[in-house]
């Protein structure tokens, strides 16, 4: 067996993490599932911003900078609440991409089709055999080590992501001063959206899932340049060009799509292909699909070694098996990248069985978002406990109003994650998802046996597990 060597390679530069974590969390493909809520999303932008969004960016530049070591999240909670929940807390920020990689790869066979045939769209072997081909090709290229993965997913991010969101927004403001007619309405009241029933806010729990994924950068902490100096300032510009990105953008959409015919998984594609035919630019259409399609495989190889590189960091410490401590001579844990994609190849079959595509997009889009945000409810309470613990550690960075302030944000995150996780349970309104009941009941078993694996498997772990020097402790 090779070990990794302890002493971090120091290979990626602030650039590079920017453009890491704008991968990591501004994915077009939300863009549809935003502009469902017409103009009211900007409202609710502001509302995830606040409560969600401005306090995982503190807590996280506050934890990174203090233990900037590789392991990220199992690492600050490990500190905080015991290695017990540590693990929990990897493990659920891998486990929610079993059911994440499909959805954005899922995006990518859709986008993909209008290169070839739109009519494949509505195809469900092509668009299960694009996830399993795609997937398992970024699974090899991430085998080559994380410089390589690290500057794909820079460039990608660039051509991919940032390039057509601009576009979108450019598109969508010269078809307003234009003049041409609004899908949605624009005025004062809709800013302020219906609260009349769950059923209208439902697409708000994929909002959070939009913008989670500032901490997983963390990983990357022993590899980037001083990273007590550049994490904070990477995640923060991260946030904030995300946080454009998404609100103009999905306005675009809403712009000339009237709610009722957006498409989750095509929506984007249709917004450019309307104003393409209105601009008589057709032609760029193939284009920019390429260039989505670059986006979203960046997008997904920011996550494909990430969570894994964490959650290979237990594994020293006993809590996987030694078949998963397994790494090749880039220190990539491969075995555990194998694991990842036979169990995301396996999880891709429910496009095979739900009556629509869209509807398979949105029950995992729940599923990856409450999943995820059991995660950050644990990382806010460490956050908090290491404030009184271990407050002598040097931090580069403090959230602000000292012990008020880590009180206050971690509140926030933990309130706001909750409400997001209950409102899972309620169906979109104009989305077929068969029985209410037992889409419930689904999600919830789902979520179950999500939280019940990583604590049976601690609770049943050995001790010659553990690598040399490192003690199994609870």
């Amino acid at each position: 067996m090779q070990l990794s060597n302890d002493k971090p390679r120091r290979v990626i530069s602030i650039f590079v993490l920017a453009m890491v974590n704008i991968s990591m969390m501004a994915s077009l493909r939300n863009l549809p599932l935003v502009a469902e809520f017409g103009l009211s999303a900007i409202f609710f932008f502001f509302v995830v911003a606040l409560f969600f969004l401005i306090p995982c960016a503190l807590i996280s530049a506050e934890l990174a900078t203090g233990w900037p070591k590789s392991g990220g999240i199992y690492i600050w909670v490990r500190e905080g609440l015991g290695d017990r929940l540590g693990f929990m807390a990897i493990w659920m920020q891998w486990v929610h991409n079993v059911a994440w990689y499909p959805v954005i790869m899922s995006f990518v066979a859709v986008t993909f089709s209008y290169l070839i045939s739109p009519a494949l769209a509505d195809n469900k072997f092509f668009v299960l055999s694009v996830i399993l081909i795609g997937f398992w090709g970024m699974t090899l290229l991430n085998y080559l080590g994380i410089k390589t993965s690290g500057h794909f997913s820079s460039i990608g991010v660039i051509i991919g992501t940032i390039l057509p969101g601009t576009f979108i927004i450019l598109l969508g403001l010269s078809w307003l001063v234009k003049g041409n007619p609004i899908q949605t309405p624009i005025s004062w009241e809709a800013l302020i959206p219906s609260f009349s029933s769950l059923n209208n806010l439902v697409f708000l729990a994929g909002l959070f899932l939009a913008f989670a994924g500032l901490e997983v950068s963390a990983c990357y902490a022993g590899d980037v340049k001083t990273p007590q100096k550049n994490y904070p300032k990477a995640i923060i510009l991260g946030a904030i060009i995300t946080f454009v990105l998404f609100m103009l953008g999905s306005l675009a959409i809403a712009f000339v799509i009237p709610k009722s015919e957006i498409n989750l998984v095509a929506g984007l594609m249709e917004a450019f292909k309307t104003f393409f035919q209105y601009y008589n630019l057709l032609w760029i259409l193939p284009v920019m699909a390429v260039l989505l399609i670059i986006g979203a495989i960046a997008e997904v190889n920011s996550w494909i070694i990430g969570p894994v590189q964490g959650l290979y960091a237990t594994s020293v410490h006993g809590n996987l098996p030694p078949y998963f401590q397994k790494v090749n001579k880039r220190g990539v844990p491969t075995n555990l990248l194998l694991f990842q994609a036979i169990l995301m190849s396996v999880t891709s079959l429910i496009f095979l069985y739900m009556p629509q595509i869209s509807s398979a997009f949105w029950m995992l889009t729940a599923l990856s978002a409450q999943s995820y945000l059991i995660m950050y409810i644990l990382m806010f309470i460490a956050a908090i406990k290491l404030r009184y613990s271990k407050p002598h550690v040097p931090r580069a960075y403090r959230v602000p109003f000292q012990k008020k302030g880590i009180w206050l944000f971690s509140s926030m995150g933990v309130i706001s994650s909750c409400f997001a996780i209950v409102l899972c349970f309620v169906p979109p309104a104009d989305m077929k998802v068969g029985n209410t009941t037992v889409y419930a009941l689904l999600l919830g078993a789902g979520l179950v046996v999500m939280c019940a694996i990583p604590l049976f498997i601690h609770a049943f772990r050995k001790p010659h597990w553990a690598l040399p020097n490192h003690e199994i402790k609870d």
